[in-house]
């Protein structure tokens, strides 16, 4: 029997797709997660199958518009090879020395840009089966875990540039931002309020 305190999902509102910047849900600090269903676990189905898709190594939930502290990774990016990993209510500490490395994001495709990002970190987070993970990790699966988790803080890659590197992607940049003021001016983009409802929406039932 469902819980008549729990919203249900649209049907609309159980498919996903990567939202770009600058979508306000990219910049909403996530809730933890603290129910795990059948359709959590389809929607990270889901991310994975729209990661792959788009030729990427990770996705946070807020780039499908989740409001959840959610993300997937693959570092080979490629289905059938490497490890999928999926994340829930992640925590990063103990960082140590740094690297810079160039990162680009879904949500702002065709853009890239070099961050600093500390080399090596402790990483603990829970899995679907509920299981605490706990690793001590650096290099390229390092700056994915950040990467990733920054996202689910609201926080996107060009805001760890120096400010004369993101001068050089800017104009890109901009050109994201103009394009979705566009659309919202056609209804072709959710408006401030129906992403305000929808947030509040899935932190009800999942957090």
């Amino acid at each position: 029997m469902n819980n008549p305190l729990i919203p249900t999902l649209t049907p609309e509102e159980r498919t996903l797709a990567i939202i770009t910047h600058p979508h306000p849900t990219l910049r909403h600090k996530s809730k933890p997660i603290k129910r795990v269903d059948a359709q959590l676990k389809d929607f990270v189905s889901q991310m994975f199958d729209l990661m792959y898709e788009s030729k990427g190594v990770g996705l946070a939930a807020n780039q499908v518009n989740l409001p959840l502290q959610l993300f997937v990774i693959n570092t080979t990016g490629k289905r059938g090879e490497g490890e999928e990993l999926a994340f829930i209510n992640p925590v990063i500490s103990r960082p140590k020395s740094s690297e810079e490395g160039e990162e680009g994001c879904l949500s702002l495709p065709g853009v890239y840009g070099p961050v600093t990002r500390p080399l090596e970190i402790d990483f603990q987070a829970y899995n679907l089966k509920g299981e605490l993970v706990k690793i001590r990790t650096s290099g390229y699966f390092a700056r994915v875990l950040q990467h990733e988790f920054d996202h689910l803080q609201g926080v996107m890659f060009f805001d760890r540039m120096s400010d004369p590197n993101r001068s050089e992607i800017i104009d890109l940049i901009e050109e994201f931002e103009d394009d979705y003021e566009s659309r919202q001016q056609t209804g072709d983009a959710a408006d401030a309020e129906h992403v305000r409802q929808r947030i509040a929406k899935f932190e009800t039932i999942y957090c």
